[in-house]
């Protein structure tokens, strides 16, 4: 089970409620869109991947709430 703390992700994006929506948002373009993770995925959830994604904001990564 990943455990996952999402105290950077908050902060970058401004409030969990915002953080909620554009984590899902980056998740279901994963699961449907067929995108790739930016993140390496160690046999993580989607979910959990935005959330890594968001907390590291990779420089290849566009603007989430923007998509």
């Amino acid at each position: 089970m990943a455990r996952v703390t999402v105290q950077d992700a908050v902060e970058k994006i401004g409030n969990r409620f915002d953080l909620v929506l554009v984590a899902a948002r980056r998740a279901r373009q994963m699961q449907v869109g067929g995108k790739d993770p930016l993140v390496p995925e160690e046999n993580d959830k989607t979910t959990v991947i935005a959330l890594r994604e968001i907390e590291e904001e990779s420089d290849q990564q566009p603007d989430p709430r923007r998509a």
